[in-house]
């Protein structure tokens, strides 16, 4: 599920750290510089009272991690990283608070759509047969 207050970006058919590791390297042979703020599992250690049945266990696949994508000398761009069972979502923080440089997320979108279709196993997607990344519609775009 991807927040409602962010644009959505991609689904990957990879578990998120995979996911995220894919499009932080796609995104740096770009030209683009990516700091990883935030990361669920490494915040989840301190917390052993977690929720999570699964937690501490191979079982618990849940991830959310926070990306900040630079561009020259453009505002950081904020992506959220959402993953479970083996699939991740990607959006980016747009709201009235903290908008994002439409510019640099079109570029995102084409990165990680056009990458993922030109990279062989990249991110297989048995559900839509040889499509390696699904591409969510920009807004307005339907």
């Amino acid at each position: 599920m991807i927040m409602s207050d962010n644009t959505a970006l991609t689904l990957l058919d990879q578990p998120c750290d995979e996911a995220v590791g894919w499009v932080t390297e796609q995104a740096r042979r770009a030209g683009l510089s990516v700091m990883r703020t935030f990361d669920l599992q490494i915040a989840r250690q301190t917390h052993t009272s977690c929720p999570c049945p699964h937690h501490g266990t191979d079982q618990c696949d849940c991830q959310m991690v926070i990306l900040l994508v630079y561009q020259d000398h453009r505002q950081p761009l904020a992506m959220i990283a959402h993953g479970y069972e083996g699939q991740t979502w990607f959006s980016v923080v747009d709201t009235p608070q903290q908008r994002a440089d439409p510019q640099l997320v079109a570029a995102m979108r084409r990165l990680v759509t056009n990458q993922a279709q030109s990279t062989p196993g990249a991110c297989h997607s048995p559900m839509a047969g040889n499509d390696p990344v699904h591409s969510l519609p920009a807004p307005g775009d339907g």
